[in-house]
């Protein structure tokens, strides 16, 4: 006999994950910072230093009534490695220069950001000017023991979110997004350090790989979370070769997968840009969740039957809807049409979430919203589900 059972949205983002039917195809809109500070009428500065970020992703699923998901991580106890500082200060009533410092052995390190109002905020100034003297401190300050890592906000975050949503724990971005995101020059700098300092980040490397695992671990055996996350801004072919990808990311993302798998858990990936010909590896090293899957011109998604066939039901596909063209420019029939391709290429697969190919854009009409959330619904609803 059949069962209709009703699953929550988190179950639903779970069991896609997994490869299991749940009631209906998720649909999970990138609500990231500028949708809830519009759904909330706060600024950005607000919604950035004043207000978790789970609390504000949760006010937005809960509106929409959608699936999605979020992040949090561990904070690092206060008396762990550099002395940490930061003040503020106000260019106009619309901007905050917030400035940070990091001192040991008595050389400090310095970063500076900008918040805007209305836009997420951005770096001025990164801590590493020189790679000898500037890194042994951030590395110290970013790299801290497991022991020194606090994880009771995140298990209070992970029970206040419940089943609204999928709370996932940040473990780390890929490689080259933590060599570069706070070197002077940023990527084009970052690579040119990779190519003529390689025995130097070959060290780090190894020592970055080994303090994920561990911090996998930590997250599995301290709190209830069921997946672990790491970020890639950096980490595809749009900015990166192939062969930077192989010899500095992959190897993250691999050894986090093992650690999560190991401890039955799961692992999210997240990879901007072009990604086609990463597909196969990514697959490969047991990645179980990739978004967002970007259409063209940012991506080089354009064949989700072929996407389908190389994620071959072992890895679910998340994403895809586009942001700008789509959901920003485009009118309701649009979007209903981007996503009934989607739902059209994954029929009969567990292993789809309807989502965005980035963050959802303040000017994003909520017609076109409901219009995406609606079709999924109306599309993904699955007669009977094994439970």
């Amino acid at each position: 006999m059949t069962t209709h059972t009703v699953f929550t949205p988190r179950q639903r983002m779970l069991a896609a994950y997994e490869g299991r039917f749940s009631d209906c195809v998720p649909v999970a809109p990138e609500f990231w910072c500028y949708l809830p500070a519009r759904l909330l009428g706060i600024s950005m500065i607000e919604l950035q230093r004043d207000l978790p970020h789970w609390q504000a992703l949760q006010a937005t699923f809960r509106h929409y009534g959608c699936e999605g998901w979020g992040l949090v991580g561990p904070t690092t106890h206060p008396d762990w490695g550099p002395r940490a500082k930061s003040t503020t200060r106000w260019l106009s009533a619309e901007r905050l220069e917030v400035t940070y410092t990091l001192t040991q052995g008595g050389r400090t390190l310095t970063s500076r950001t900008l918040m805007d109002v209305r836009e997420p905020a951005w770096p001025l100034e990164r801590y590493i000017k020189d790679l000898d003297t500037d890194w042994p401190i951030y590395a110290e300050a970013t790299l801290p023991p497991v022991e020194a890592l606090d994880w009771r906000p995140v298990q209070r975050a992970l029970e206040a979110v419940g089943e609204d949503f999928l709370l996932e724990v940040a473990i780390g971005p890929t490689f080259v997004d933590y060599a570069g995101n706070e070197r002077e020059g940023d990527l084009a700098q970052v690579v040119v350090d990779l190519m003529r300092r390689e025995a130097f980040f070959r060290d780090l490397q190894e020592r970055y790989i080994a303090h994920l695992v561990e911090k996998t671990h930590a997250a599995f055996a301290h709190t209830t979370c069921r997946v672990v996350y790491v970020s890639g801004s950096w980490s595809n072919l749009s900015l990166l070769s192939p062969t930077l990808w192989r010899r500095w990311d992959q190897p993250v993302l691999a050894a986090v997968a093992q650690a999560a798998h190991n401890c039955s858990g799961l692992l999210h990936s997240h990879v901007h840009g072009k990604c086609r010909a990463l597909l196969p590896e990514l697959v490969e090293i047991g990645v179980d969740c990739l978004c967002p899957f970007e259409r063209p011109p940012g991506g080089d998604i354009t064949d989700l039957r072929e996407v389908r066939a190389t994620l071959a039901e072992r890895t679910t596909f998340n994403g895809n809807v586009h942001t700008v063209e789509t959901l920003i420019r485009g009118t309701p029939a649009e979007v209903q049409r981007e996503v009934e391709e989607i739902l059209e290429a994954f029929a009969g697969s567990p292993r789809v979430i309807v989502g965005t190919g980035d963050q959802v854009g303040a000017e994003t009409p909520d017609e076109n919203l409901w219009a995406m959330i609606e079709t999924a619904r109306r599309l993904g609803r699955r007669s009977g589900t094994t439970t």
